[in-house]
């Protein structure tokens, strides 16, 4: 979900650090952003930019994650390919301290299985943007959070991840194992999450797409939810500002415990339990929760199966 060289140049711009009020921050305005400034001139550009990066809470943001992450930072862009690509180019080059990366829009974002997410663009008609809103011009919420990361084991990351995020926005939302937020059967939310190992430190990448205002549905079997039919009053930024603190807090917390302390919570929320569900290998079964490692147990003809692979697709008979 990104992409844009080192946060530094003519395109970044002073404002204000989330760790402390008084002191500068460096929040990236776009150094690839002129695909979304097409013909203005350069000082139309960053005028442009810096409009965009003041709807955004950074402040809030910062105040609350600093104490427990501490080096992060929040950069904003206006226009990226990936924020997801972005984040693991720069850590290849060294750039490997936590961050959150907020794009406007994606050209080239990604989810599971190499599939395209397809993010801002107009709303579908019908779709207001809510009142504090205006400006904010996203259709969608896109963005990735990259930190170094060293579980015991990774298993059940993109479900504890979730259950985060599920909780930090409305009780009415579902999982779909293993990295999809629905409601009402229709795909709301999903999460792509990458790893790379540097010397012996594990750097993980943890990217998420959330539909805010209503979206066409033209090419897809599911027509896709939006989060404005249950918080119609939040926009973007202040989806953001709910969700990222608790996210980081939950990530800590897998990193020490893994992902017991979530299975209880997404079991509440899960989608898919006991349902005729179908694999994209052909398997058919009902599922049956996940177990301790969060693995997808699927009571088969043959059997109780633990899926773990994350090549698998699953999605319940008749969707």
């Amino acid at each position: 979900m990104s992409k844009a060289g080192p946060p530094h140049g003519a395109n970044a711009h002073e404002g204000l650090n989330p760790a402390a009020p008084n002191l500068p921050a460096r929040i990236v305005a776009g150094q690839r952003a002129a695909a979304s400034g097409g013909g203005k001139s350069g000082a139309a550009r960053e005028a442009a930019n810096v409009a965009a990066i003041s709807i955004w809470p950074t402040k809030a943001i910062g105040q609350q994650i600093v104490p427990f992450l501490h080096g992060f930072t929040m950069q904003v862009l206006p226009a990226i390919d990936s924020t997801n690509s972005e984040l693991m180019r720069r850590a290849r080059v060294g750039q490997r301290d936590p961050v959150l990366l907020v794009a406007e829009q994606q050209t080239a974002g990604r989810g599971r299985l190499g599939r395209h997410w397809h993010s801002d663009g107009p709303p579908a008609a019908g779709g207001a943007i809510p009142a504090q809103g205006k400006g904010s011009g996203a259709g969608s919420l896109t963005f990735s959070l990259a930190l170094p990361l060293a579980p015991n084991d990774w298993s059940g990351l993109s479900l504890a991840v979730g259950v985060s995020l599920v909780r930090s926005l409305h009780p009415e939302l579902r999982l779909k194992w293993p990295n999809d937020i629905w409601l009402d059967d229709r795909k709301l939310a999903g999460i792509l999450i990458e790893t790379a190992s540097f010397g012996e430190n594990r750097f993980a990448v943890i990217g998420i797409g959330i539909n805010i205002l209503p979206r066409a549905g033209e090419g897809l079997s599911t027509p896709p939810a939006s989060l404005q039919e249950v918080l119609p009053e939040l926009d973007a930024p202040a989806v953001l500002l709910r969700v990222a603190p608790a996210l980081v807090q939950a990530l800590l917390l897998f990193e020490t415990q893994g992902f017991a302390p979530f299975k209880a919570a997404f079991k509440t929320r899960d989608m898919l339990y006991g349902r005729a569900i179908i694999l994209s290998d052909g398997t058919t079964g009902d599922a049956a929760g996940v177990n301790g490692t969060g693995a997808l147990m699927v009571h088969t003809s043959s059997g109780m199966k633990a899926i773990t692979s994350a090549e698998v697709s699953v999605r319940p008979v008749g969707a």
